[in-house]
């Protein structure tokens, strides 16, 4: 068996080696038609796209996307030409969740805010926005859903329409998938007309796809200040950003909020497990990130700890001075943990072990 991989793609080399009889690591936005004629598999991120312009005539007949998206897929091609893939759903959702509580803080230690008098719109209610709700609870917010294919398939009353986040949220985060048409189409779900409903100037926050929001369409709305500031980690057009919307937005970073050691390796987990399922191989791989240097963080506060362990800011100083690196800072992003690798100590408490 051949499998290509991408090169970027961390701990999966000793696991595929063992499994296939042959490995080719290349850059994900370096596979041609050439390179996977004669591949039988192909494990991939968002970079690499499977479409008929790559994989006609070729012998792939398994696709794994170490990713939660998968609109670089081809779906409808790959049904046509028996192609089975697979995405890593929920891989990246503690990374993601911890991501938007620091920025959380972030707003509330330098814009001085008082989360606890906020309300916060959560526009996508699968495995990420689901910890992100448990987050912002946590942290003392007040919190509306929306997710209307969940409302529609539960029947639930918990959720409110768009309507109501526009009138009644101080922020909106969104975590819903790309889908460009359809009864569910989320492409510019954040356009002219949604940011003209907007009643309290909130924070805009995406860490879903770039096109779930308008671009020019959010420049003009915090031109007009109809959005108070925004948090973007999500790009149209990647990697050739709108530098005044990176400029212009509170933090900016490289598509990177689910980039945790942790969400990597469950997403190449989990793409290793769908590719021995579809083969029918027995693997004996474990695939878990190194330990923190000092798995002890001491801090006067559980929010002091928390920014400790990881910073946002840091990859928004990052990119805001090297917008032209953004594919370099993606693929050479720092050694970063989850907050659950960590026994948190507060000068009152140990918080978590």
């Amino acid at each position: 068996m051949k499998v290509i991989v991408d090169n970027k793609i961390p701990y999966i080399s000793p696991a595929i080696e063992q499994l296939a009889n042959e490995v080719v690591y290349v850059e994900g936005n370096l596979f041609t038609p050439e390179l996977v004629r004669n591949a039988d598999a192909l494990i991939i991120r968002t970079r690499t796209h499977c479409n008929r312009e790559l994989l006609e005539g070729s012998n792939v007949k398994f696709i794994a996307t170490a990713t939660i998206g998968f609109d670089h897929i081809d779906t409808a091609y790959c049904k046509e030409k028996g192609i089975t893939w697979t995405n890593a759903p929920g891989c990246n959702s503690g990374s993601v969740a911890q991501y938007i509580e620091s920025a959380l803080l972030l707003l509330e230690k330098e814009k001085g805010l008082e989360l606890s008098k906020m309300t916060l719109g959560i526009v996508g209610v699968g495995n990420v926005g689901s910890k992100v709700e448990t987050v912002a609870r946590k942290l003392g917010l007040k919190v509306l859903l929306n997710d209307l294919p969940r409302q529609e398939k539960e029947e639930e009353t918990a959720f409110s329409c768009l309507q109501q986040l526009a009138e009644e949220c101080d922020v909106i985060t969104f975590h819903t998938p790309l889908y460009n048409e359809g009864a569910y189409k989320t492409y510019h779900l954040a356009g002219a007309d949604f940011f003209q409903s907007l009643k309290k100037s909130p924070i805009i926050i995406n860490t879903s796809r770039g096109e779930v929001v308008d671009t020019n369409a959010l420049l003009h709305a915090i031109n007009q200040g109809i959005v108070s500031d925004a948090i973007i980690d999500v790009w149209e057009n990647e990697p050739h950003i709108n530098l005044e919307l990176m400029n212009r937005a509170f933090i900016a970073t490289p598509h990177i909020a689910g980039y945790s050691a942790d969400g990597k390796a469950n997403a190449t987990r989990m793409s290793l497990d769908a590719l021995c399922k579809f083969f029918n191989l027995k693997g004996t791989y474990h695939i878990n990130p190194p330990a923190p240097e000092n798995n002890i963080m001491v801090a006067n506060t559980y929010s002091e700890a928390i920014l400790k362990i990881y910073n946002p800011q840091r990859d928004s100083m990052t990119l805001k001075a090297n917008p032209e690196d953004f594919e370099k800072q993606r693929g050479h992003y720092p050694f970063r943990r989850e907050p659950d690798a960590y026994r948190i100590e507060t000068t009152s408490s140990i918080i978590r072990g």
